[in-house]
């Protein structure tokens, strides 16, 4: 796949929306990226598996929903082949 310019957002506790910019091959890379990104940036707030996330994809122009709770299920899921089980690693250790 290629990469896309993504915006990961979500709205923390305190109503306050934090965004990040990511390049992702995939909606949950994208989505874990982000939040590795915001974690470590100290500004935003907590980030808990329930979190609703939205990732807009640049071109074309889409938006997605998803929780941190369903990116951790999708890493611990089966993997279709070599390739796609180092990158749930990579994605799962990005959410630790």
């Amino acid at each position: 796949m290629a990469l896309r310019t993504c915006t990961v957002s979500f709205t923390g506790p305190s109503g306050v929306r934090h965004s990040v910019e990511v390049a992702a091959e995939s909606i949950y890379e994208a989505a874990a990226l982000g939040v590795s990104a915001l974690k470590s940036d100290g500004w935003a707030d907590a980030i808990a598996p329930g979190t609703e996330l939205e990732v807009q994809v640049r071109e074309p122009a889409t938006c997605h929903r998803l929780t941190v709770e369903q990116i951790r299920r999708w890493c611990d899921g089966v993997a279709v082949s070599p390739d796609e089980t180092l990158k749930k690693r990579r994605l799962k250790q990005l959410l630790a």
